[in-house]
């Protein structure tokens, strides 16, 4: 299986769309920050608000959240651990780090991973179909390798390629933060639960990229399905990209019927149940892993069935 992974492996490097994507998408993350920075000086040129007039706002408005009747669970956990950050602060003089600065970049890196999820997909939905459409997956297939194992080579590669752009999406946001931004005074701080303690900036944009990084494996997933049953990276490309912008928006136009509960991107991202932005508020995380991990295996087991029964011709 190693070598089958290695041989992916290279071939996938082969491409020079693979190194393409790599250095587009550290592009995109040093001109976003550098246009970033821009609008914001010119938006708060004028701007004098002091950090404890925005924590005493943003604490009354997670106070107001919190009279809602219809909140869950999570929802309501996390509201109440915004109002005791809020607390701390103003009564300690603990001033948070700059909107603008390299650790609240790193913080709020997962909000860019579907860069991540978009390139996974164009890899994850050409990987089998281009065999075909090349002509060599007669050639792959004559080998005394069972398809099973190849089909999994081409899914791990996938995504180890999907990991490592995530890494470089983390790195770079990082590094763009630095650069135009600079490091803030501030002080991170979190609620555990009974009382607030101060953590790092880098768990917390490693846990929270984490937690996005689902959202790639399960539309790579879900590509790389298509690609592999119906041969076409393009039908496998384009579907799951219109899935990627348009899945979430049903989400609000089904938030009133039962059914939205195992609809699949009400799950895929798990960072909603860290920021407090649920669309649909009686779910857990629990529920979320059980019905991402039904869809997962769905996908696959359509992969490999369509993979090791099908006839190749051409």
């Amino acid at each position: 299986m190693l070598k089958l992974i290695q041989n992916e492996w290279m071939k996938l490097w082969s491409r020079k769309s693979t190194w393409i994507i790599i250095i587009l998408l550290a592009v995109i993350l040093l001109s976003s920050a550098a246009i970033t920075k821009w609008v914001d000086n010119s938006m708060n040129a004028n701007n004098t608000e002091t950090w404890q007039q925005v924590e005493t706002a943003e604490m009354a408005y997670n106070l107001s959240m919190l009279e809602d009747s219809n909140l869950g669970d999570a929802q309501r956990e996390y509201f109440e651990g915004e109002v005791a950050i809020a607390e701390h602060r103003l009564e300690n003089d603990v001033a948070p780090y700059e909107y603008n600065s390299m650790q609240q970049t790193v913080i709020e890196s997962h909000v860019m991973m579907s860069l991540v999820t978009l390139f996974t997909v164009i890899v994850a939905g050409g990987i089998v179909a281009a065999e075909f459409s090349q002509g060599t997956i007669k050639m792959l297939l004559t080998r005394p390798v069972k398809r099973w194992k190849i089909l999994s080579s081409k899914f791990i590669t996938t995504m180890l390629y999907a990991l490592l752009l995530a890494i470089v999406l983390f790195i770079f946001t990082a590094l763009s933060g630095l650069i135009f931004y600079g490091i803030s005074d501030g002080t991170f701080l979190v609620w555990n639960g009974s009382e607030v303690v101060e953590g790092s900036f880098w768990l917390e944009g490693l846990k929270l990229a984490a937690l996005s990084f689902v959202n790639v494996l399960m539309i790579g997933t879900f590509a790389f399905m298509l690609g592999t049953a119906f041969r076409s990276s393009s039908l496998a490309i384009g579907l799951s990209i219109f899935l990627l912008f348009t899945g979430v928006q049903a989400v609000f136009l089904l938030e009133n019927y039962e059914i939205v509960k195992y609809y699949l991107f009400t799950h895929t991202d798990l960072t909603q149940y860290y920021t407090g932005f649920m669309p649909v508020g009686d779910i857990t995380m629990t529920l979320s892993v059980i019905v991402l991990l039904v869809y997962f295996v769905i996908f696959m087991a359509i992969s490999y069935l369509t993979f090791g029964k099908r006839d190749v011709t051409a």
